[in-house]
């Protein structure tokens, strides 16, 4: 069992649990989770293996990070949480939920439906182990060498969030790169779970994001047969971060009882 680096925000309240996407990791996430502690929930987010400062491992897959949550909840005593996840993290809380049904309370599911994306991060990976970190000493260096290849400044900040410093001063990657590159054509698959999850599900949709569009209603509504879609004006893919006082309240209305 991998113990996943953590943090909590609140004290007490329903347990709500929050799943990164791929080269996110749990910071990505403190504005919500102040905001969703101050509603009364108690927040745990998450670094999934591989990502952040938890615990990397050779194998990496929706079931193996399913495996994960299904632990952590059993290492905090969690009977039962309300999960989050977006992106490839919200692929873990589809496969989570499909999975295990009765540790679920409600679902909420950011910009992912359960279908394959071919090619969507080859780019970003590419460019970041095109890197030469051995060459670099500041993050400032790392930018301007990637920018060569990933011109979109915001993204670039995003991915860069990633390095660390090694003992000796010089810079590393936090997340366990070569793995995810050899196991991303699975994690870009499609979740291998089926069945189906009946209780309360939320959608949220990026109005710019083409993540989900309406060819994959079906199968939402066959997984997730008591799910609706909610789609936030104005923002792309990481909904939460362009518009973040409309994600949660998008959020906090479909989790308050």
């Amino acid at each position: 069992m991998l113990h996943l680096h953590h943090k909590i925000y609140g004290h007490a309240g329903h347990s709500v649990i929050i799943l990164h996407g791929l080269l996110g990791m749990l910071d990505n996430w403190q504005t919500q989770c102040t905001m969703y502690a101050g509603a009364g929930f108690k927040v745990f987010a998450i670094d999934q293996r591989n990502h952040g400062k938890s615990p990397h491992s050779d194998t990496f897959n929706y079931e193996v990070m399913a495996a994960d949550v299904r632990d952590f909840m059993h290492e905090h005593h969690l009977v039962s949480a309300h999960i989050l996840g977006h992106s490839m993290g919200g692929k873990t809380a589809m496969q989570f939920a499909l999975t295990h049904p009765d540790l679920v309370d409600k679902l909420v599911v950011v910009d992912v439906a359960p279908r394959k994306y071919p090619n969507a991060h080859d780019e970003i990976l590419e460019a970041m182990c095109s890197l030469k970190l051995k060459d670099l000493t500041t993050r400032h260096e790392a930018d301007v060498e990637i920018a060569k290849r990933i011109p979109d400044y915001a993204l670039r900040q995003f991915i860069l969030k990633n390095l660390t410093r090694t003992d000796s001063g010089g810079l590393k990657w936090k997340v366990n790169l070569s793995i995810i590159k050899k196991h991303y054509p699975e994690i870009a698959d499609d979740i291998p779970a089926e069945g189906r999850f009946t209780k309360s599900t939320l959608f949220v949709k990026g109005e710019k994001s083409r993540y989900i569009v309406h060819d994959d209603e079906p199968r939402l509504r066959r997984l997730f047969p008591h799910s609706k879609i909610v789609t936030i004006q104005g923002t792309g893919h990481w909904v939460h971060a362009d518009k973040p006082e409309a994600f949660a309240r998008a959020v906090l209305s479909f989790l308050h009882p």
